[in-house]
C-alpha cells in the first residue's frame, strides 16, 4: 500500500485515542500512580491529531477536534476541580485553588502542544482565540468567576499568609491572559475601596488625638507598610494607586487641619525649628497634588514675621537712642545688617536641606525677605545700612573684629542680601561715597577685600553696577605712580622747590562722587606747591584739566603755644584758616570768611571745629558754643594736651540727602533711556505697555515709580523725542 493511501481516520475512532492521552494526563495531575509522557506517546497524540485535520473533506475534523479541546477542560473542571474547592473553606479553599490553577496551566500547556496542528493552520486561518487562550478562558469562565476569592485585609498586625495571598492574586493577573481588567475590576477596585475607607477611619480618629508630628510619623509608616505590601503581594501597577490612595485620606484630606494645628502646626515647627519634623512634612506633602503650596505660603509667613520684627526691634532701639541723645547711626544699626543675615543663613539652610532645595521655597524666601529688607529703620533705608555695615566691616578701626576669611564670607552675605533689595543703585551711590572716603583718607583696611566685594557685587549686579568703583580703585593706584614721578621731578629740578612736603592724588572725575569744589583762597605757602604740581603734571599731559578738591585735603602743621609745640592734622580748610593767624592777632568773622572766599556754611563748620570742639586753637568772643556772624577769633597760645600730634576733626557734612539727589537724577536719565531705547525698537506704543517694559528693563537697579516715567514721557515729548497719536491720546510715537 502506498504511502499517500493512508487510512481515513474517523472522529470517533481518533477522539477515543485522543481521549486515553488526556485522562492519563488527569491523572498524573491527580497524583494517581501513572508513567509520565514518553516521547513516542507525545508524537503519537500529535499525529493523531495532524492526521484527524489534514485528511480531505467531508473527514477534516479540525472543527470538532477544536470544540472537543475545550470540552476536555470544561468536563474536568466541571467533574472534578469545582467539587474539590466547593468542599474546602478559607484559607483552605484559596491553596487548592492555587494549586488548580498551577494544574490547570499545566494541563493547557500539554495539551496545546497534542492540539498544536490546529493553532498553526485552522485557528490562524479562522482567526480564532488560540488554545492556550481557549484553556485559560475555561477556567476563568468555570471556576473564578463562581469564587472571586475576597482578601481579608492584613492591616490590623494579623499574620497572613503573604506567599498564597501572592499566588492568589496572581491568577488575577494570569486570568486576564495579558489584560489586567480581572486584576484591575475584581480584586483592586474593592481593595482601593477598602484601603480608602481603612484609612479614613484612622485619619478621623488620629487628627483629634495627635500632635502635627505625631500624625506625619504614622503616615509616613503607613505609607512605607503600603508600599512594603505591594512588592509583598500585590501587582506592581497598584502600587501608584494604592499609595495615591493612602496620601488621599491621610494628607489631603486633613493637609489644612494639619498645617494649622494650634500648638504643633508648621508655624509651631519652625518656630521651634523641628528640623526633622519640616523634611518629614515636605516629604510627605511634595507627594500630593499642590501639597507644598501652603507649606510654603506658612514659610513665608513666618519668616516675613521674624524678618519684620527685627526691623522693629531696631526701631525701638534707636528711637530710645535718640531719647537718650546718643550716636543715632552706629552700632544698632550694625546689629539689625548682622541679625537679619544670621537670618537669611538660618532659613537658607532649612531651604537647601528640610525642603531640598525646592524653588518654591526659595522663592517664598525671596518674597519673605523682600518685604521687610525693604523697610527703613530709623529713617535710614537699607541700602544705606548695607552700604554703612560694608564701610564697618572694611575700614581700620571699624567695630567688626574679623578674621580675612570671616570678613570675606560676611561680604558674600551682604551681598546676597543686595538681591532682595529694590533700590540697588542708591545702596551703590552709598557704597561709592563711603569708598571713596575709605580710598581717600588711607582708611582702607585691606585691598583684597576691597576688591574682594566689587568682584562679588559685578557677578551679582553686572559690570556696569562696579565700573565706576573699580576705577577709583584703580585711580588710587596710579596716584601713587603719580606722586612717585612728581618726587624725582623735584629732584631733578633742584630750582622746583615747593618748600613743604606735598602728595597730590590725582583722580579720574567720572569715577569718583561729585564733590562740591570752591575757589579757596590758600594761603601764600600753599599757591607755589599747586603751581609746581601744575607744571610737572603738563609735561606728562596737556590734555587734562585739572581741578582741586580742597575739601578733601588735609595738612600737618606745627603749633607754637606757649606751654608746648604740637604737630596738629588737619583738613586743607582748617590749616588755611589757622595760617590766617600768622599775619594776625584777632579776626572777624567776616574777614575771615573774605579772606578764604568760602560759603557760610564752611566757615561755621570750619571755626566751630578749631574754637567749640574738643581742641580750642582758637579763642572766641563771646565764649559760646554756636558761631554767629558776629564772632571774633584769636590765636590761643595757651592751648596744650598731652599729646604731641592731634587730630582736629571737621564733622562731615551729612552727605544722606545729597546721595539721594543725585540717584534721582540718576535715575531720571535711566528712564529717558529706557524709554527712548525701547520706542526706538518698537516705533509706536500704547501708554501702558510702554510703562510696564519700562519697569521691567529697570527693574533690576530701582523700582522706577510710575508718576516718575510719566513726567519722563511728557518731558521727552517736549523734547520731541516722541509724540502723542492724534486720535488716540495713549498711544505714542517715536520721532526719529
Amino acid at each position: 500500500m502506498a504511502m499517500n493511501e493512508r487510512k481515513t481516520i474517523d472522529l470517533e475512532q481518533g477522539w477515543e485515542f485522543m481521549q486515553k492521552g488526556i485522562t492519563k494526563l488527569k491523572n498524573i495531575l491527580e497524583g494517581l500512580p501513572e508513567p509520565q509522557f514518553s516521547s513516542e506517546d507525545y508524537m503519537m497524540l500529535y499525529t493523531t491529531i495532524y492526521n484527524m485535520c489534514t485528511q480531505k473533506p467531508p473527514h477534516d475534523y479540525s472543527q470538532q477536534l477544536y470544540d472537543k479541546y475545550r470540552e476536555s477542560f470544561e468536563e474536568y473542571i466541571t467533574s472534578t476541580v469545582l467539587p474539590s474547592l466547593r468542599e474546602k473553606h478559607d484559607e483552605f479553599m484559596l491553596r487548592e485553588l492555587v494549586k488548580r490553577w498551577t494544574n490547570h496551566k499545566i494541563m493547557v500547556r500539554w495539551l496545546s502542544r497534542f492540539f498544536h496542528y490546529l493553532d498553526r493552520y485552522f485557528i490562524a486561518r479562522r482567526s480564532l482565540p488560540p488554545l492556550n487562550e481557549v484553556g485559560l478562558a475555561c477556567f476563568r469562565d468555570l471556576v473564578y468567576q463562581e469564587l472571586k476569592p475576597k482578601i481579608d485585609q492584613e492591616r490590623e498586625g494579623e499574620q497572613i499568609d503573604r506567599a498564597l495571598l501572592k499566588n492568589v492574586l496572581d491568577i488575577f493577573v494570569e486570568i486576564g491572559m495579558g489584560q489586567m481588567d480581572h486584576y484591575e475590576n475584581d480584586f483592586e477596585a474593592d481593595m482601593l475601596k477598602d484601603t480608602a475607607a481603612y484609612y479614613s477611619r484612622k485619619a478621623s480618629n488620629w487628627i483629634l488625638e495627635d500632635s502635627c508630628p505625631d500624625y506625619m510619623l504614622k503616615a509616613e509608616e503607613c505609607l512605607k507598610r503600603e508600599k512594603d505590601r505591594v512588592s509583598n503581594y500585590l501587582h506592581s501597577s497598584s502600587e501608584p494607586k494604592l499609595l495615591e490612595k493612602v496620601q488621599h485620606e491621610l494628607l489631603s484630606v486633613y493637609a489644612t487641619q494639619l498645617l494649622e494645628k494650634e500648638h504643633s502646626g508648621c508655624h509651631a515647627l519652625l518656630r521651634d525649628d523641628k528640623v526633622d519634623d519640616l523634611s518629614r512634612m515636605f516629604r510627605l506633602f511634595s507627594k500630593i497634588p499642590r501639597g507644598l503650596d501652603p507649606v510654603s505660603q506658612i514659610f513665608k509667613q513666618h519668616v516675613t514675621a521674624e524678618g519684620t520684627a527685627l526691623v522693629k526691634q531696631a526701631e525701638d532701639a534707636a528711637s530710645n537712642k535718640k531719647a537718650e541723645k546718643k550716636d543715632v547711626v552706629g552700632l544698632q544699626e550694625q546689629v539689625f545688617v548682622r541679625k537679619v543675615i544670621e537670618l537669611h543663613d538660618k532659613y537658607i539652610a532649612y531651604v537647601n536641606e528640610c525642603f531640598q532645595n525646592h524653588t518654591l521655597f526659595h522663592k517664598a524666601l525671596k518674597e519673605a525677605f523682600e518685604i521687610f529688607c525693604n523697610k527703613g529703620v530709623a529713617g535710614s533705608s537699607s541700602a544705606e545700612l548695607l552700604a554703612t555695615f560694608c564701610d564697618n566691616i572694611l575700614k581700620k578701626g571699624g567695630s567688626e573684629k574679623l578674621s580675612d576669611e570671616a570678613i570675606e564670607e560676611t561680604l558674600e552675605k551682604v551681598v546676597k542680601l543686595l538681591a532682595y533689595i529694590s533700590d540697588k543703585d542708591l545702596f551703590a551711590e552709598f557704597y561709592r561715597k563711603k569708598l571713596a572716603r575709605r580710598l581717600l583718607f588711607d582708611k582702607s583696611a585691606n585691598d583684597d577685600h576691597e576688591r574682594c566685594i566689587l568682584t562679588k557685587l559685578k557677578q551679582q549686579c553686572g559690570g556696569q553696577f562696579t565700573s565706576k568703583m573699580d576705577g577709583m580703585v584703580t585711580d588710587l593706584t596710579l596716584a601713587k605712580d603719580n606722586q612717585v614721578g612728581f618726587e624725582e621731578y623735584l629732584r631733578n629740578n633742584p630750582q622746583a622747590n615747593p618748600g613743604i612736603d606735598l602728595t597730590v592724588t590725582v583722580l579720574t572725575t567720572g569715577f569718583w562722587p561729585s564733590y562740591k569744589t570752591f575757589d579757596l583762597n590758600l594761603p601764600p605757602e600753599m599757591v607755589k606747591c599747586v603751581e609746581l604740581f601744575r607744571e610737572f603734571y603738563q609735561t606728562k599731559t596737556k590734555h587734562r584739566k585739572l581741578t582741586w578738591m580742597y575739601s578733601l585735603g588735609t595738612c600737618n602743621i606745627i603749633g607754637k603755644f606757649d606751654p608746648k609745640t604740637i604737630e596738629l592734622i588737619v583738613t586743607t580748610y582748617q590749616a588755611s584758616a589757622l595760617l590766617l593767624f600768622n599775619t594776625s592777632d584777632r579776626l572777624s568773622y567776616s574777614e575771615i570768611m573774605t579772606q578764604l572766599n568760602l560759603t557760610d556754611d564752611d566757615v561755621v563748620r570750619l571755626l566751630h571745629s578749631l574754637s567749640c570742639a574738643k581742641y580750642k586753637i582758637l579763642n572766641k568772643e563771646p565764649n559760646t558754643k554756636t558761631i554767629s556772624p558776629t564772632d571774633y577769633f584769636e590765636f590761643n597760645d595757651k592751648f596744650t594736651d598731652k599729646m604731641r600730634r592731634i587730630k582736629i576733626p571737621l564733622p562731615p557734612v551729612d552727605e544722606k540727602k545729597k546721595v539721594i539727589e543725585d540717584v534721582d537724577k540718576d535715575r531720571r536719565y535711566a528712564i529717558d533711556a529706557s524709554i527712548v531705547r525701547i520706542m526706538k525698537s518698537r516705533k509706536v506704543l500704547g501708554h501702558q505697555q510702554l510703562v510696564m517694559e519700562c519697569v521691567e528693563q529697570l527693574g533690576r537697579m530701582f523700582k522706577p515709580d510710575f508718576k516718575a516715567i510719566k513726567k519722563r514721557i511728557e518731558d521727552l515729548i517736549t523734547r520731541d523725542y516722541l509724540e502723542r497719536d492724534k486720535d488716540n491720546p495713549n498711544l505714542f510715537r517715536y520721532l526719529a
